[in-house]
């Protein structure tokens, strides 16, 4: 897929303001300061697209971007660590659940994984939450370019053996590097594989 066109459209504070359901749609989402901004950047490319900010819960609201003027990049408030209220954090976590779960042009949303760090049991415990919400899903392991490849490798070979004590079936994922623009293609080519599936769908 080559991206001629990526554009900011609006920023809601819940799914039912959000654009028609038109379109196929894909959210990101991620631990705060997972590199959600740059990954979504470096896809769509073009810097500027999504802001990106050294400081963990910069993203509040359910971010649309259109794409191509075909498909939905929504960029998703982080989970967990973000120096906010409690009371913030959880209109938050309910926004998300009430985005993931009621959306329902929502066709796949890419969590995205440290790749510089061992499995972390908040990310184990959010897609074990999709599984229960019943939300299609893939992996994508950011920051490959930030630790040597052994230790890269390691870490995703260590979160998928993770993943296999409680799921059958383990979900596509990714390997990725916003500076190196590692994945870049092996995920657009996914979007455009799945958006032709929908397609053919009755």
């Amino acid at each position: 897929m080559h991206i001629k066109s990526a554009k900011y459209i609006i920023s809601s504070p819940d799914h039912e303001k959000c654009p028609p359901p038109d379109r196929t749609e894909y959210a990101f989402i991620g631990r705060s300061n997972v590199g959600k901004s740059s990954l979504i950047n470096m896809l769509c490319n073009n810097e500027k697209l999504a802001k990106t900010s050294a400081a963990p819960g910069k993203t509040q609201l359910l971010n649309h971007f259109l794409v191509n003027h075909e498909w939905y990049l929504v960029d998703l408030p982080g989970y967990g660590f973000a120096k906010v209220s409690q009371r913030s954090r959880r209109r938050w976590e309910q926004m998300i659940e009430n985005y993931l779960r009621k959306r329902e042009n929502l066709t796949m949303v890419f969590v995205l994984i440290d790749a510089r760090h061992t499995p972390q049991k908040i990310d184990l415990e959010f897609l074990a939450q999709l599984r229960v919400w019943q939300v299609p899903f893939a992996l994508v392991f950011t920051k490959s370019d930030k630790e040597n490849q052994r230790t890269v490798s390691k870490n995703v070979k260590d979160f998928l053996e993770a993943m296999k004590k409680t799921w059958q079936f383990l979900p596509q994922h990714f390997v990725t590097s916003a500076v190196k623009k590692t994945g870049k293609d092996k995920i657009l080519a996914f979007i455009e594989e799945t958006n032709e599936t929908v397609k053919d769908q009755p």
